[in-house]
């Protein structure tokens, strides 16, 4: 069974690799409500996550990518691969109309 992606998981990780504390992100979330998000009891918007990112100088897509390849980054090319087919089919459905 595939383990389920997290994106608290993520967010921790990347935070800690950054050399980042929680406080780091005063100017766009409270201490609190980062350690919220780390335990995963709140999920942030897509907006937020763009800022909590910028913060960190990650692109979002990099978070979620980690969220959902956890400890196994070697999976990140099978899922970036799937992810340009699947772009590739909707530009080509899009264009088709």
């Amino acid at each position: 069974m595939a383990k389920k992606p997290s994106v608290a998981a993520a967010l921790r990780a990347v935070r800690q690799a950054r050399g980042l504390s929680q406080e780091a992100f005063s100017d766009v979330s409270s201490r609190t409500y980062m350690s919220s998000l780390e335990r995963g009891l709140k999920s942030p918007t897509l907006n937020k996550l763009t800022e909590l990112c910028e913060v960190m100088e990650i692109h979002p897509l990099t978070l979620l990518t980690l969220a959902y390849v956890g400890d196994s980054p070697h999976e990140a090319d099978r899922l970036l691969a799937l992810v340009r087919q699947e772009l590739d089919m909707l530009s080509k459905t899009h264009n088709k109309q």
